[in-house]
């Protein structure tokens, strides 16, 4: 049963264009690697209407509290928490909003743990362990859309109530039959044969990007395209929240270190600040009322200005 699926996947396919790749140089190897990964971002592309889809349903899922969760077996797996875990820093969110689990647990995170990956029920386990709810939704990652912990959490979320998507690399794929939305970028057979933590995971790590990083834009999280929500965590983070108010505002260091000092170091209150003279409690208030868009924030307060001077000269 599982030789005649593999024997029907594109990313077990043998590559034409690497046959000979057992005699050639170290160049030669690298340049085929490069030829072969052009194929990815182009096969990403294709799939930017499925994208679309799962980006609203996770900026829905968020502003009603819920989580984005990432379920997978090794590479995808990893590849899953590699997203995550850079979420906090970069959008000053919390550690559980934006969650992977991996087939076996932390451990498989460093090694290879045998049999994980064939546990339907672990991953109903490993979900009712965080749980997951009808709020959250479901990304299921799996290359060769197989993988049965995958399947069993996405089983598992449609049973909740919750919003599904699946990322594999092969069309048609058993997988892609338990989600609601489908991301297939067929990158087409690997340079080493079935080994799709190559263009396979890269297309997985690209999608994946862009499913965070353009839910997060479109919760706020960015003010032109600066990242205003920045946890300064550390020394190159503060030196980065500095000239990300620098930029935004076109102010000198100074201006923007009195700033954050004044606002907790929080990039997004401290442009408020210099833009719009309010202090850290009104900046507060304001970006609750705009759903954190700190442009919309600044907009809100110009035209509330510009009425209130309005008025004033009726007045007079």
């Amino acid at each position: 049963m599982l030789l005649a699926q593999l024997n029907a996947m594109v990313s077990e396919e043998r590559n034409p264009n690497t046959m000979q790749i057992d005699v050639m140089t170290s160049r030669e190897v690298l340049e085929c690697l490069n030829d072969e990964d052009a194929y990815v971002p182009v096969a990403v592309q294709r799939c930017i209407g499925p994208i679309t889809d799962a980006v609203e349903m996770i900026v829905t899922a968020f502003a009603k509290g819920g989580r984005l969760i990432y379920l997978g077996a090794g590479t995808s797996g990893r590849l899953g928490i590699l997203d995550s875990v850079e979420c906090p820093p970069t959008f000053s969110v919390s550690h559980k909003q934006v969650v992977g689990l991996i087939a076996g647990g932390n451990d498989a995170i460093y090694k290879a743990v045998e049999g994980a990956e064939d546990d339907a029920q672990g991953a109903v386990n490993d979900l009712k362990a965080i749980n997951f709810s009808a709020n959250d939704v479901l990304v299921g990652i799996a290359a060769s859309g197989r993988t049965p912990y995958v399947i069993g959490g996405l089983d598992y979320a449609t049973s909740v109530g919750a919003n599904t998507v699946s990322l594999t690399c092969n069309p048609g794929s058993e997988v892609s039959k338990h989600a609601q939305v489908n991301i297939c970028p067929v990158v087409g057979p690997e340079v080493l044969t079935g080994s799709t933590r190559l263009k396979s995971g890269t297309a997985q790590k690209l999608v994946l990007n862009m499913l965070t990083t353009a839910s997060m834009i479109r919760s706020g999280k960015s003010y032109e395209n600066l990242m205003v929500d920045v946890n300064a965590s550390n020394e190159k983070l503060y030196a980065r929240a500095i000239r990300i108010v620098m930029q935004a505002t076109n102010c000198s260091r100074d201006t923007a270190l009195e700033a954050l000092n004044k606002t907790g170091y929080k990039a997004k209150l401290a442009i408020l600040h210099i833009l719009t003279g309010v202090d850290t409690e009104q900046g507060k208030t304001l970006l609750h009322q705009q759903g954190g868009f700190l442009r919309r924030a600044v907009e809100a307060h110009q035209s509330q200005q510009s009425c209130s001077q309005n008025t004033e000269d009726k007045q007079q």
